[in-house]
């Protein structure tokens, strides 16, 4: 393996040659520039080399330019599947199955709330339960929870989380069909049991941003989102419930890899056919996990709202605050594309990458059906984040898949060494964004050096063709987890 054997395609995609690894099926594609090249890790071409080697692997392996090094997949990576010869690998989807990004818009502008945004800030803070092991408001019993696993996001709606409106305005509807309760542990139950409606630690996030930069008029019109607007962006998955069914079913293809004799250069790779036993059980506890993240995100969002209603003293309607989309970014899901000129059916794991289906797509929303999907794409706590739209030219190259984030390119170790005798919060204060966490190496971790500038990575995706950036949105207010 060397690393003059990578190829520029053209400014915004190199190629990993067939040649680069032994038993590579398929070439790799990453999408970079020569800015982001520079932040490679050779660990993470490697991990898109070694899923080009796995059985009844399509087209090519992709990675996103917010690439990173990961479990068996790298971060970023895209690898769709054969049904009749493929695999499916959890490491292909992550531990944090459907980590995901919903955006919220309002009718509120900026200059009125900066005011108050310390006070709202903290109030959000109190409300929305935040950092490792964090407990939420609802207890959920064993009948209640399996309920929440079969029904995502309609399950916290019918709890009064929120209104059915909501669910056309998330992927999938908020839930995935097919997920089966019985599949999962007892203690994936137990971690879960307590975790609803908590936004976890990490790069977990709820952000109060403003619209700064609109890119497309007549798209953000039809989005509901306007210059100084102020929206509500949260990030998170599954929690330690998505987690644990992650652990449990590593085990199971560990001990397939030797059933089926799958060769693999990654032991993290571990794997089974599509059509095993094993595989489908996976597959069916994972939809279980992204239901449960879905009902997740609903929940805090209910929350969110019911908050700055309160700490306002508005209504409702003077409010205006209503999801825009909700997409989820780790997650294999079943869907049909284009292959030499034939619609077939595929597994597509998406690992830190997020859908962009085009307009006209038969999974789009009526409301979005003219104009594609929203893309959601946050970036570190410093900078920006950006909505973008999904494009036709996202189907024919990337399965419609488009990037998912900033992509770090400092260990979270690194980060805390880096920032030793800083304070962070003051200097998020300074660039005017009030910031609470549950603890300060949180922040350390998240500071904005940790991660590639998320601007360059948007502007790789949107020079590609596979989406396109509609409004950039400026953090003031963030809850970290």
């Amino acid at each position: 393996m060397t690393l003059e054997k990578l190829r520029r395609i053209d400014e915004t995609k190199i190629e990993i040659p067939r040649d680069y690894k032994p038993g590579m099926r398929v070439a790799g594609i990453i999408y970079v520039d020569e800015v982001l090249e520079k932040e490679l890790e050779t660990q993470s071409i490697d991990q898109v080399a070694n899923v080009a080697t796995l059985p009844g692997i399509v087209k090519t392996s992709m990675a996103m330019p917010d690439i990173h090094t990961g479990y068996g997949f790298a971060i970023g990576g895209v690898a769709a599947f054969d049904l009749k010869e493929g695999i499916v690998s959890p490491g292909g989807v992550g531990y944090d199955i459907n980590c995901g990004v919903r955006l919220l818009r309002s009718n509120l502008m900026r200059e009125a709330l900066l005011p108050r945004l310390k006070d709202l800030v903290g109030i959000l803070y109190n409300e929305i339960p935040s950092g490792v092991g964090s407990k939420g408001k609802i207890r959920l019993m064993p009948d209640s929870e399996k309920q929440l696993l079969l029904k995502g996001a309609r399950w916290a709606v019918e709890q009064g989380y929120g209104d059915a409106s909501d669910l056309e305005r998330i992927e999938s509807g908020g839930c995935i069909d097919g997920a089966d309760p019985d599949l999962i542990s007892k203690k994936a139950y137990e971690r879960g049991r307590a975790q609803q409606g908590t936004l976890g630690s990490g790069n977990h996030f709820l952000e109060i941003q403003y619209v700064d930069e609109i890119y497309d008029e007549k798209v953000a019109n039809a989005l509901g989102l306007f210059k100084d607007q102020i929206t509500v962006m949260i990030h998170t998955g599954s929690r330690g419930f998505g987690h644990q069914v992650c652990t449990d079913f590593l085990e199971v293809m560990e001990r397939a890899v030797s059933k089926y004799n799958i060769e693999l250069p990654d032991k993290e790779l571990a794997c089974a056919p599509y059509n095993s036993s094993e595989a489908q059980d996976y597959l069916s506890a994972m939809r279980a996990a992204a239901n449960y993240a879905w009902a997740n995100r609903q929940c805090i969002m209910h929350w969110t709202r019911e908050a700055f209603l309160k700490f306002l003293g508005t209504t409702p309607g003077e409010l205006g605050m209503s999801l825009i989309y909700d997409v989820a970014h780790n997650v294999a899901k079943i869907e049909d594309h284009i292959v030499n000129g034939k619609k077939k059916k595929l597994v597509v794991h998406r690992k830190g990458a997020t859908r962009a289906f085009p307009p006209g797509h038969p999974e789009l929303p009526d409301v979005y059906k003219n104009i594609g999907q929203p893309v959601l794409i946050p970036g570190d706590m410093g900078r920006a984040s950006f909505v973008l739209i999904g494009t036709e030219k996202a189907m024919q190259e990337t399965f419609g898949s488009t990037c998912h984030g900033a992509g770090r390119v400092m260990s979270r170790h690194q980060a805390i060494k880096r920032a030793k005798g800083r304070a962070i919060w003051r200097e998020m204060e300074d660039k005017g964004i009030i910031v609470r966490s549950a603890g300060r190496g949180t922040l350390a971790e998240e500071m904005s050096e940790a991660y590639k500038d998320i601007s360059d990575v948007v502007d790789v995706v949107h020079n590609a063709g596979i989406s396109k950036k509609i409004v950039k949105l400026r953090p003031i207010g963030v809850i970290k987890g």
